[in-house]
């Protein structure tokens, strides 16, 4: 056993070996030495496979049952003891049910195994922001991933000390039986509860499960948020450094923009981008009155296909080494691969479902072939990206100059608006959607709202979440600026008007201008917009009239929009705070004035 004098913490060790009954119980320590021996041991049981070691120093490949390959949102659960506690956007289970129905599953699931005691920190060790947690589990892939995604081993023991507070995380994937898999958060215990998976969101339990849904529960209790957004830093030519989080639902390029590389029209500006987080960020009230934010992870857990040298350089460059690859396509030459990545895919090699590939290879429908799961992922130590912050670990975090919501409209929302004060700012994160396309289920153009991109992991009612963050705008005597944007905005001819990727630097730049209480701007019924040449579109080809039709607000369409935002709101009754219902009257009543103007 490790050097743990946390009663609580052993006795929660036995109690779970009683029942999952694992071989051993090792506890890791966090070494260089260990990190050897456990991937050593990984290769050997055939869960990993090393990649060309001179194409891809300290890199692997992993691959997970192809029933096993994403979240599973139907079967995650938050456990409280009143059911409007968890809201109409959760799966609800009583925690006594919730706890009956997982040790069935729990029981002898280890046996044949090893039990691994990962504690780990969430946060820099020490860190005011941080928390610990202590994950079992009997996945070796588990063990090397939390590694790379938090601070592990003795100095989180150490902290921890002899009756310090921790998330206790218990996961197994046992037979990674669909019909023996459940995802369980129990809030008002401090636990979580997941069986049945091997999937990155479902079993590195530091990740979604504490960071946001049992995180979001603490922050409402002592007073900060727990948040799904990437936190990055503008530096500008004198030195300054002004950070910014932002918050967007999947596929709506978020860790692109935490990543971003100045355009070259701006680079006579001097900007250069500091990444301090890609997908979670943790933020307080400084004794400044700001709030200030901290990225809780140590790595990235991103998403594979689509990442290329032209969508995000800097995490091409990240992976470089030290990475874990999951579900890509590993080539027979050793090296990786997926749709919409770097270069030729190899000759021939093994698809993510464990199946002989080949470029071209068609299924027999005619259909092509894909070599990487569409949710294949790499996991890679955040401080080997190019564009890491050298402050990404401060223990105080940075101070927050401006948050950022989003979401994927062909037609409604402008590139940019700035919300007309904390209120509107909190109805307008409270209402992001996205417009389905023609290849989703669903009626063309029909939204899905994703509230501040937390619908999945929040973890308590969203109608309270709303009024916490309400509250904090209050609590924060110099709070930040909160602005909607959108790059997805198509013309007549269906194509996108805006460029995206690195030019989002040019909004940026003018949200923060308007952070500083500069910047031109023009007030509508829906907030501050850009007024004409406030932009920077040097070397851009973008013509004055693509920027009208980028910044056009109709009201009309905004009124029909109302609907839909009534019908999400009403789904949460009571638990709704008036304040966001002043805001939806505010700006159906000036969407009225401005038709009758």
């Amino acid at each position: 056993m490790a050097n743990c004098n946390h009663s609580k913490l052993k006795a929660w060790v036995d109690e779970v070996s009683a029942i999952c009954t694992p071989d051993q119980v090792y506890w890791v320590d966090g070494s260089e030495e260990e990190r050897v021996r456990l991937e050593k041991r990984a290769i050997a049981r055939g869960l990993i496979i090393p990649l060309d070691q001179d194409k891809h120093p300290g890199c692997f490949y992993s691959r997970s049952n192809p029933n096993d390959v994403a979240r599973t949102e139907h079967l995650t659960f938050i456990c409280t003891d009143r059911m409007e506690d968890a809201g109409p956007t959760n799966n609800w289970m009583s925690p006594e049910d919730g706890y009956a129905r997982a040790t069935e599953f729990f029981k002898g699931s280890m046996k044949g195994r090893t039990l691994y005691v990962i504690p780990f920190s969430m946060g820099p060790v020490g860190s005011p922001f941080s928390k610990i947690g202590v994950e079992l589990t009997d996945s070796l892939y588990v063990v090397l991933n939390m590694r790379i995604m938090t601070r592990v081993g003795a100095a989180v023991l150490a902290k921890l000390g002899s009756d310090g507070e921790f998330t206790k995380c218990l996961h197994s994937r046992s037979d990674v039986r669909e019909d023996h898999r459940l995802i369980m958060h129990f809030p008002q215990d401090n636990t979580i509860w997941s069986v049945g998976s091997a999937y990155g969101g479902n079993a590195l339990l530091g990740k979604k499960c504490l960071a946001l849904r049992i995180a979001s529960w603490q922050a409402r209790r002592e007073g900060w948020l727990a948040e799904h957004m990437l936190i990055l830093g503008v530096e500008h030519p004198g030195g300054k450094v002004e950070y910014i989080t932002a918050a967007f639902p999947s596929a709506c390029g978020k860790t692109n923009l935490a990543m971003l590389i100045p355009p070259e029209g701006l680079k006579a500006k001097g900007y250069r981008i500091w990444t301090v987080g890609d997908d979670i960020a943790w933020l307080r009230v400084g004794p400044d009155g700001r709030l200030w934010a901290c990225n809780p992870e140590a790595g990235f857990f991103g998403v594979a296909p689509g990442t290329n040298s032209k969508s995000n350089p800097n995490a091409i460059k990240t992976v470089r080494k030290n990475t874990i690859f999951t579900n890509v396509l590993l080539g027979d030459d050793l090296t990786v691969w997926w749709e919409d990545g770097e270069g030729a895919p190899p000759a021939s090699g093994v698809a993510w479902d464990g199946k002989p590939w080949k470029p071209g290879l068609k299924d027999k429908d005619g259909k092509p072939v894909v070599g990487a799961h569409a949710n294949s992922r790499f996991t890679a130590p955040a401080g080997q990206c190019p564009s890491i912050a050298p402050n990404w670990e401060d223990p105080k975090g940075v101070p927050i100059s401006a948050i950022i919501f989003g979401g994927r409209r062909e037609r409604l929302a402008p590139l940019v608006m700035e919300a007309l004060d904390w209120n509107h700012g909190v109805y307008l994160g409270a209402t992001v959607a996205s417009e389905r396309t023609a290849a989703q289920v669903g009626k063309l153009g029909e939204v899905r709202r994703d509230p501040m991109a937390m619908l999945p992991f929040c973890g308590y009612n969203m109608g309270d979440y709303f009024g916490h963050w309400i509250a904090m705008g209050s609590k924060a005597k110099n709070p930040p600026k909160i602005f909607h944007v959108n790059w997805f905005r198509k013309g007549a001819d269906g194509k996108f008007l805006w460029p995206g990727y690195g030019e989002n630097l040019r909004v940026l730049e003018w949200v923060l201008a308007r952070a500083r209480g500069e910047g031109k701007a023009e007030k509508t019924p829906i907030g501050y917009l850009p007024a004409k040449g406030a932009i920077d579109l040097t070397g851009l080809k973008v013509d004055s009239g693509t920027m009208d039709s980028l910044l056009e607000v109709k009201p009309e369409e905004w009124t029909a929009e109302l609907e839909g935002v009534k019908a999400f709101f009403d789904k949460f009754g009571a638990r709704l705070p008036k304040a966001l219902w002043d805001q939806y009257e505010g700006l159906r009543e000036r969407l009225k004035a401005k038709v009758a103007a």
